[in-house]
């Protein structure tokens, strides 16, 4: 609500301006986590959310990886980022950044993250926009979700460009939302994911390719 008295309140040149550049800035993204309960996962001390052994660095709200001479693959577990606390049902919104060919995922319900593969959901993080477009989509575009689910629609940026997800994992329902367009809305009940964990850690993967995450905000939904 705030965000919509502001606009109302600058001048209309200006206005268009700041609506134009709400989605990397997040101006008018932040009007629906305006509700009771959001925790921002990189605020103050966001190592005390996290924990990794990869080369993740935490600068101005920003959080990079960098991977290291030699790192490669994405079976390094501990070097992802872990969230400490295990979720359930909950709400997510973060942006992510990506370098040409760039590569990760967003992982719940994680009841193992030494296993995270087979004992997690992942939301695909991929750069979509690099490939050709009358390439069928598959698991691996962004917001796809492994394993076995498409996205409904290419809604990735190209890379060096900030994307933003809405994630919504509730009563065995999960809905993505990239950049505002739905994506993919999923039956968790039914196979090949109904055998994950009810709840479980978050994580962000490391694939040994440069990403950047900003705004990662959650919290848990009730009925």
């Amino acid at each position: 609500m705030k965000s919509k008295m502001l606009l109302r309140c600058l001048p209309a040149g200006l206005a268009m301006v700041l609506i134009a550049g709400a989605g990397s800035s997040g101006l008018l993204g932040a009007e629906e986590e305006s509700g009771e309960g959001w925790v921002d996962l990189l605020e103050e001390h966001p190592r005390k959310h996290w924990t990794t052994t990869g080369n993740w660095s935490f600068e101005g709200g920003t959080v990079t990886l960098t991977p290291r001479e030699g790192e490669q693959g994405w079976s390094r577990w501990t070097a992802y980022l872990w969230s400490k606390k295990v979720y359930g049902d909950f709400e997510i919104t973060f942006e992510y950044r990506l370098e040409k060919g760039g590569n990760s995922g967003f992982y719940f319900r994680v009841g193992d993250v030494d296993d995270p593969v087979a004992k997690g959901i992942e939301v695909q993080i991929y750069d979509s926009a690099s490939v050709p477009a009358d390439r069928p989509l598959n698991d691996h575009d962004s917001g796809g979700v492994i394993p076995g689910v498409a996205p409904a629609k290419r809604a990735a940026k190209p890379p060096g460009e900030w994307n933003r997800f809405h994630i919504t994992n509730r009563d065995g329902k999960l809905t993505v939302v990239l950049n505002g367009e739905t994506v993919n809305e999923i039956d968790l009940s039914k196979e090949p994911l109904s055998s994950r964990p009810a709840e479980g850690n978050i994580g962000f993967q490391d694939h040994a390719l440069p990403i950047s995450l900003r705004n990662i905000r959650i919290r848990p939904v009730e009925d």
